[in-house]
């Protein structure tokens, strides 16, 4: 079975003014190689709400990456 993620580009993500529309540059991988280029177009509300859960994943992540790095 393909194992496919998407990652980044490195165009930076837009927002339209008037709309508030987020759209954010992807690649689709299938492993190390890339399928397509896309857009993931979001409302002003769904990329707040990602926005907010991706910020509580970060913490999350860091917080646990300070536990598993011993201090010198």
């Amino acid at each position: 079975m393909p194992r496919r993620h998407a990652s980044p580009r490195d165009a930076k993500p837009t927002c339209d003014d008037s709309t508030g529309e987020v759209r954010v540059p992807l690649g689709v991988w299938n492993v190390d190689r890339l399928d397509e280029d896309v857009d993931l177009v979001l409302s002003y509300g769904e990329a707040q709400r990602l926005h907010a859960a991706l910020d509580v994943l970060l913490d999350r992540c860091a917080r646990a990456l300070r536990r598993a790095v011993p201090v010198q």
